[in-house]
C-alpha cells in the first residue's frame, strides 16, 4: 500500500502538471493568466505535498548557490527597475512574484533531491507530466483530426489550421509539454515503474503528437532525444533504441500525416511550414533589433520588463511586423534588458549551475543517475527551447523547470569528485518549504482574486457597475493595474482625459489600438513632436488597422503644411527613454 504521504504527493504532481496545460477557459484580457495562477497554485501545493518526505534539517547544497543568486539579481533588477525605472509596480510586482516562486521550487527540488526517496519523488513527478502529455496528445489529435468538436472552453480552438496549439494555444508549448512527457517515459522505464512496450508505445504516441503541432523547436528537440539515447551508455539498452528510433517515429508520422492530407480534404500544418519563406518565423528580425538595441545601451540595457517599450519606440524601418514583447532568445533579452555586465553574470551563473547539474548527473549511480540525468535533460529541453521562444516567462513551464533543475543539483554534493560545504544559517527543512509552498498558494488565490477586478472591466454583467467606475476599481489593482489603464486609454471618452493612463498601459504591450489612442493623446495635448515619433513607428509596423490613420498622408495633392501630424516628422529627433520622463 502507498504512504499516504507519497500518495499525496503523487495527486499533487499529477494536477501541478496536468491542470495548467488542460485549463483552456481563459477570461479577458489575458488568455494565459488563469493557467499561470493555477500553476502557482498548484505548484506550490506539490511543495507543501513534498515536503512530508524531504529531509528536516539539510540546508541546500552549494551546487544551487549559482542559481539561487541569478535569480536574486532578476528579483533585484525587476525592483530596479520598478522604483528607479519607469516600470509600472503592477508590473514589477508581478515580475517579482514570479521569480520569488521559482526560487522556492529550486529549493523545494534541491531539498527532494536529497531526501531518501528521492527517486520515487521524482518518479512521481514524471507520473504527473506524463499524464500531462497523453491528455494533451488527446487534445490535439482532436484539434486536427476533428476541428469542428472543439467548442474555446473545454478544448481550444487551433487558430492554426491542420497544427495541434493544444489548450496553451500554442503549437511550441504544447510540443515542449510533449517532450518533457517524452523524458518521463525514459524515467519511468528506467526506474522500472513502466514496462519497455508501454514506454514504446507512449513514446510514439507523444511523438506523434509533437509532429502535429508541426513546432520547429519540437523537431531539433527530438535529434536532441536521439542524441540522449546515442551518449548515454548507462541507460538500457532497450531504452537507449527507443530514445534512437524516435527521429524515425517523427519522419513516418509526418510522412503518413501528408498522405492522408493529399488523400482528401484535410489539413495538415506541416505542408504549410515546409512552405514558409522565413524559416525563422521572424526571429532573425527581432534579433538583430534586440542586438541593435543592445549595441545602443551596452551597460545599463533597456530595462527590466522594457523591451517591447524599448523596441516599439525606437526607429526601425525594417522591423517584424508582429508586436513582440520578447527577444525571442533568452541571453539576447537579458542583454537588452539587464545591460552587458549584468546579463553576462547572471548568463554566466545559470551556466555555472547547469555545469554542476551536468556534473552531478554524470557521476550519480543508480536510480539516483537516472533521475538526475533525466531531471537534467528537461532542464536542457526548455533551455534550448529559450533560446528561439520564451516559454519561462510562463509559471507552467518555469516553475517546474525550477524544481527539476534544483533536484539535480542536490546531487552535487555527493556525486561530484570534491566535496562542498552547505549554505550555513539557512534552513531549508520540510516545515520551512511547507510555509514557502503555502505562501505561492495563498499569493495564487490572492491574484485571482485581484485578476477579477479588471476582468469585469472586459466581460461585465447586466448588472455590472457603468464602465468608468468599472475602470477605476480596476486601476487599484495590485498586480493588473495596467490592464485597466489600457482600457482607460482607448475607451472613447475616456481617452480624452490627459496622458495618465498611458503611464502604465504602454509598458505591458504596444499594440496599434494603444499607439493610435497614444499619438492622438500627445497631439492633443500640444506635443507634437512625440505624437509625430509614435505615428511614425505605428507606421513602421505596417498593421491593417493604422492603413485608415495614415490613409490621408498618400494624397499627394495636398500640401505639407496642410497634413495632420501624423504625416509629419518630427522636427527634433527623440528616443524612446523620452517617454518615460
Amino acid at each position: 500500500m502507498i504512504p499516504h504521504h507519497l500518495l499525496l504527493a503523487g495527486i499533487a504532481a499529477v494536477a501541478a502538471a496536468t491542470a495548467p496545460s488542460l485549463l483552456a477557459y481563459n477570461v479577458a484580457p489575458s488568455p494565459t493568466f488563469l493557467n499561470q495562477a493555477l500553476a502557482l497554485a498548484l505548484w506550490g501545493w506539490f511543495v507543501v505535498a513534498v515536503a512530508a518526505v524531504s529531509p528536516r534539517h539539510r540546508e541546500p547544497p552549494r551546487a544551487a548557490t549559482p542559481l539561487l543568486v541569478a535569480l536574486v539579481l532578476l528579483i533585484g533588477a525587476a525592483l530596479w527597475s520598478w522604483g528607479m525605472g519607469a516600470l509600472p509596480a503592477a508590473l514589477g510586482l508581478s515580475a517579482v512574484g514570479l521569480l520569488g516562486a521559482s526560487f522556492v521550487l529550486v529549493m523545494a527540488g534541491a531539498s527532494a533531491g536529497q531526501a531518501p526517496q528521492a527517486a520515487t519523488i521524482f518518479a512521481l513527478f514524471c507520473i504527473g507530466w506524463l499524464v500531462a502529455g497523453v491528455l494533451n496528445s488527446a487534445v490535439g489529435i482532436v484539434q486536427v483530426f476533428l476541428p469542428d468538436l472543439p467548442d474555446g472552453d473545454w478544448i481550444a480552438r487551433s487558430s492554426i489550421p491542420g497544427r495541434a496549439v493544444g489548450n496553451l494555444r500554442q503549437p511550441n508549448h504544447l510540443s515542449g509539454l510533449l517532450l518533457w512527457a517524452c523524458v518521463a517515459v525514459v524515467a519511468l522505464v528506467e526506474l522500472k515503474r513502466l514496462a519497455h512496450s508501454a514506454g514504446l508505445a507512449l513514446l510514439a504516441l507523444l511523438v506523434f503528437a509533437v509532429v502535429l503541432t508541426a513546432s520547429r523547436t519540437g523537431l531539433v528537440s527530438v535529434l536532441l532525444l536521439a542524441l540522449w539515447g546515442v551518449l548515454d551508455r548507462r541507460l538500457g539498452g532497450r531504452t537507449r533504441w527507443m530514445l534512437v528510433c524516435t527521429p524515425l517515429l517523427y519522419a513516418l508520422a509526418w510522412g503518413g500525416l501528408s498522405l492522408w492530407a493529399e488523400a482528401g480534404e484535410h489539413r495538415f500544418g506541416g505542408a504549410a511550414r515546409l512552405a514558409e519563406t522565413d524559416v525563422s518565423g521572424s526571429r532573425f528580425g527581432i534579433w538583430a533589433n534586440t542586438l541593435e538595441l543592445v549595441r545602443q545601451q551596452p551597460w545599463t540595457g533597456v530595462g527590466f520588463g522594457e523591451f517591447n517599450f524599448a523596441w516599439s519606440l525606437t526607429p526601425f524601418p525594417g522591423r517584424p511586423v508582429a508586436f513582440f514583447d520578447h527577444a525571442h532568445n533568452l541571453a539576447l533579452h537579458l542583454a537588452a534588458e539587464l545591460g552587458l555586465p549584468l546579463a553576462g553574470i547572471v548568463l554566466l551563473l545559470l551556466l555555472w549551475a547547469l555545469w554542476w547539474a551536468w556534473r552531478a548527473a554524470l557521476h550519480a549511480r543508480g536510480d539516483a543517475g537516472v533521475a538526475g540525468r533525466c531531471a537534467l535533460l528537461m532542464v536542457l529541453m526548455i533551455g534550448l527551447h529559450s533560446q528561439l521562444e520564451y516559454p519561462l516567462w510562463y509559471a507552467h513551464f518555469l516553475l517546474p523547470a525550477a524544481w527539476a533543475w534544483g533536484f539535480v543539483l542536490a546531487q552535487a554534493g555527493s556525486a561530484l569528485p570534491w566535496r562542498h560545504s552547505r549554505l550555513p544559517h539557512e534552513a531549508t527543512g520540510a516545515p520551512a518549504l511547507a510555509a514557502f509552498g503555502a505562501v505561492v498558494v495563498i499569493g495564487a488565490v490572492l491574484s485571482v482574486l485581484d485578476y477579477m477586478r479588471v476582468a469585469a472591466i472586459f466581460s461585465a454583467s447586466d448588472d455590472a457597475p457603468p464602465l468608468e467606475q468599472r475602470i477605476a476599481a480596476g486601476q487599484r489593482s495590485v498586480f493588473f493595474s495596467h490592464h485597466a489603464d489600457y482600457a482607460a486609454a482607448t475607451t472613447v471618452g475616456l481617452a480624452d482625459e490627459g496622458l495618465a493612463p498611458f503611464a502604465g498601459a504602454t509598458h505591458y504591450l504596444l499594440d496599434t489600438r494603444l499607439m493610435l489612442a497614444w499619438a492622438r493623446a500627445l497631439e492633443r495635448q500640444g506635443q507634437h513632436d512625440r505624437a509625430r515619433h509614435i505615428a511614425q513607428r505605428l507606421r513602421e509596423f505596417r498593421n491593417p488597422q493604422s492603413e485608415e490613420f495614415f490613409a490621408i498622408c498618400d494624397a499627394k495633392t495636398q500640401k505639407t503644411a496642410l497634413l495632420p501630424f501624423q504625416c509629419q516628422a518630427p522636427q527634433q529627433a527623440l528616443g524612446w527613454r523620452d517617454f518615460t520622463r
